[in-house]
């Protein structure tokens, strides 16, 4: 059995959108000036992405989690961002592909996040 890591992603209604398209099994390519992809190490910072930059700038952010094969992972050294629970993997936008079939099930939303100054 393949021992797996438990990652999350903050993100925004169109990024979502194309994780939904790709039947929650993938995350879409970068865009060009995105040249690296971030899952971070707990749900937390991902919350406090999803309310602090998401919402705000999309009226809507998303928590997600998923699930990566352990040993892939460790290419990828944890990166400390901030304070000692700010924590996330630097993946660099062409080796995406290959984390994505690394995934093990599916990407799952774990919270919606809604900006309060904006009235649905």
């Amino acid at each position: 059995m393949t021992t797996t890591t438990t990652l999350w992603r903050p993100c925004g209604p169109a990024e979502l959108d194309l994780v939904r398209k790709s039947g929650w099994t993938a995350w879409p390519p970068r865009l060009p000036e995105q040249p690296i992809f971030y899952p971070v190490l707990n749900e937390d910072y991902a919350t406090r992405i999803a309310r602090d930059w998401n919402a705000p700038r999309d009226g809507v952010g998303y928590v997600t989690r998923f699930a990566v094969d352990t040993a892939f992972l460790e290419r990828y050294p944890v990166q400390q961002a901030g304070g000692s629970t700010i924590l996330e993997l630097w993946v660099p936008a062409e080796e995406l592909d290959d984390f994505n079939r690394h995934i093990a099930g599916t990407i799952e939303v774990t919270a919606e996040i809604r900006d309060p100054a904006i009235k649905p």
